[in-house]
């Protein structure tokens, strides 16, 4: 059964099984996260979400993503800056959708 919730102001489509990049949660690897905004669940559409619903997953891992490079540059004025950025992110398992 597939459901719709919502984590870090993103949607995501979750059956039981699947494993999810999500907003960093608090929490330690191991730990169950439960997720209460579900927006749809086995033919029942929230208004905005379904009351009562709740998805449940398993903390896999913390980590970082991938360097993302950020360039500044200014035409004319030998002005370039170059910055890179890491995502915090958590790996979380769904055990029940």
């Amino acid at each position: 059964m597939a459901s719709i919730i919502e984590t870090g102001g993103k949607q995501y489509l979750v059956k039981t099984g699947d494993k999810i990049q999500v907003e960093k949660l608090i929490g330690q690897a191991g730990d169950v996260v439960k997720f209460d905004k579900v927006l749809f669940s086995g033919g029942k559409i929230g208004k905005p979400t379904i009351s009562g619903t709740i998805v449940e997953g398993k903390i896999l891992k913390q980590d970082r993503g991938d360097k993302v490079h950020v360039l500044k540059y200014k035409a004319k004025s030998k002005y370039r800056r170059k910055i890179g950025h890491r995502q915090h992110y958590t790996e979380v398992e769904i055990t029940k959708a």
